[in-house]
């Protein structure tokens, strides 16, 4: 299937304390990012920190930049005009001294590839740094003091003179337009990155986002005069305005939004990138919940437990750890197949690879992942599942390196992890039980509803009522010509709406009102 022919659709489920945002490629789900609403830490954002301390034998140092636990920050990651940097935000710290112009600040000598964090950092020195990781486990975020400033077309890094083309551009003819473009056009002090997507873009359209990008660096900057460290100095996009500039692109189809605000935030984002885009954000207003409509909850529950089932019988089993994550590929029914060992081996590891694929970037697994494949003897075939594995995961956003399998048929890779992988757990409480090993005649359910039913009803004067059942709860109220629904209606003289919920435990229900806002019983 050619790039041109799948449909990308992102569906956005907002909530009171945290969003889901889903990619579904050809209805499949393909991503899924969570962002809780109050997060305070985030990769790209800017803070001026303090030195804490000083680890000489890491060669690192921890700075307080306000989280719990110091963050670290390792003498590589200070980029090689380092001393640049701390020059200019030595003078712009100073009151007694005009604030400083990148373009006209003399840049230093690089610091050395092999020199020691006390050569240039001192406990209690204030230092400007990026959130390069997130906070994972028990660790603090991980620093960088090589600040970039991310955009769609270009990323903007202060205090260099790069101009670095993306290697996915192709045509050389094409690579060398963009750099002798961005070239004529950036300011001294700044080096650029050309992202993939600047490929064919006019002249006036990167000269306008470079602009922006210039604009949101000296204005952010400008806040440390006067200010007392850990403070934010620029807050990365949120979440999902973050994930639009990453994978919206010209064969975009839909977004679907249950929230006026953001919707309202994504249409103005988008008008600004891509105008002609517009129309593709669509405001869900249906009353079922969003990700169910467009079928995200069912393949959410399918895909996220210990075990994941291919095609023809086979699966998948992923374990994690603190120091690995581990997938094993199983052939189950399709080793009943009549075929020979080798070629079963080699089907089954072919469909298990597009999935692997898949799984890696849905639950943002990151560091080492070690897959054992079903044992193969042949080095074509091996071949085969390697190149295979390469192209499956060419569209992964996540710097990635994959190693040839092994001789007894495994595969390393190494996957960025900038943030902690998403896990969402799909066992539920026992819906007959729930959770106490102990069962309520089911006879009495009824009744517990009709209860619940009647002091709602006496609780809110709408003329109707909707109450949400799991579809089995929903057939069982509807079953026959004078059924209980009828008769709930008949008694309480309202309006009463049975909708059915499949997401829903099997003795889950919840009333709503008129506008659609659920009432707590």
């Amino acid at each position: 299937m050619s790039a041109e022919d799948i449909i990308r659709e992102l569906v956005i489920d907002v909530s009171s304390s945290e969003i889901y945002i889903s990619l579904l490629e050809n209805k499949n789900l393909v991503e899924l990012n969570k962002d809780k609403l109050n997060t305070k830490f985030s990769v790209g954002d800017i803070y001026l920190g303090r030195i804490k301390k000083l680890m000489p034998g890491l060669n690192a140092a921890f700075v307080d930049i306000g989280y719990e636990k110091d963050a670290f920050l390792h003498y590589f990651d200070l980029g090689p005009q380092f001393q640049t940097l701390n020059k200019f935000i030595h003078q712009a710290l100073s009151p007694k001294q005009k604030f400083p112009n990148i373009s006209y600040t003399k840049p230093e000598e690089d610091i050395n590839k092999d020199g020691k964090i006390s050569d240039v950092l001192s406990v209690g020195q204030y230092v400007l740094v990026q959130i390069a990781k997130e906070p994972i486990s028990s660790k603090g975020p991980r620093l960088s003091a090589e600040i970039s400033i991310p955009g769609r077309n270009l990323v903007l890094i202060p205090f260099s003179d790069k101009t670095s083309i993306s290697q996915k551009i192709k045509t050389q003819e094409e690579k060398s337009r963009l750099k002798n473009l961005l070239n004529s056009i950036v300011p001294r002090g700044y080096g650029i990155i050309v992202r993939t997507v600047a490929e064919s873009k006019k002249v006036a359209d990167l000269d306008s986002e470079l602009k922006r990008l210039i604009e949101a660096w000296e204005s952010s900057v400008k806040k440390i005069r006067g200010i007392t460290p850990p403070k934010l100095i620029l807050g990365e996009l949120n979440r999902t305005s973050a994930i639009l500039r990453d994978v919206l692109n010209e064969s975009f189809n839909n977004i679907h939004v249950n929230d006026l605000g953001v919707y309202n935030e994504i249409v103005d984002y988008i008008k600004e990138i891509a105008p002609a885009k517009e129309k593709i954000v669509k405001h869900y207003t249906e009353n079922q919940p969003i990700f169910e409509h467009f079928g995200v909850e069912k393949q959410i529950k399918a895909l996220f437990g210990k075990t994941v089932g291919l095609k023809a019988g086979a699966y998948l089993i992923i374990e994690h750890t603190e120091a690995l994550h581990v997938v094993d590929v199983n052939s189950g029914n399709r080793s009943k197949k009549e075929t020979d060992q080798e070629t079963n081996a080699l089907e089954t590891n072919l469909i298990a690879v597009d999935e692997i694929a898949r799984q890696l970037k849905l639950r943002d697994m990151g560091g080492i992942i070690v897959i054992d494949f079903i044992d193969m003897q042949l080095p074509e075939n091996k071949q085969r599942i390697f190149d295979k594995m390469r192209d499956a995961m060419a569209s992964d956003r996540a710097k990635h390196q994959i190693l040839p399998l092994s001789k007894f048929c495994l595969m390393q890779i190494t996957r960025q992890r900038v943030r902690p992988e998403t896990h969402i757990s799909t066992s539920e409480s026992c819906p007959t039980c729930r959770g106490t090993g102990e069962v309520t005649p089911s006879i009495v359910f009824t009744d517990e509803l009709e209860n619940a039913l009647s002091y709602t009803l006496a609780k809110v004067k709408d003329s109707t009522v909707t109450l949400k059942v799991h579809p089995f709860i929903k057939s069982h109220l509807k079953e026959g010509i004078f059924n209980i629904h009828l008769k709930w209606m008949l008694k309480y003289k309202r309006r009463i709406k049975i909708k059915s919920i499949s997401s829903y435990n099997y003795l889950e229900y919840h009333f709503y009102d008129s506008m659609g806002e659920e009432i707590f019983v």
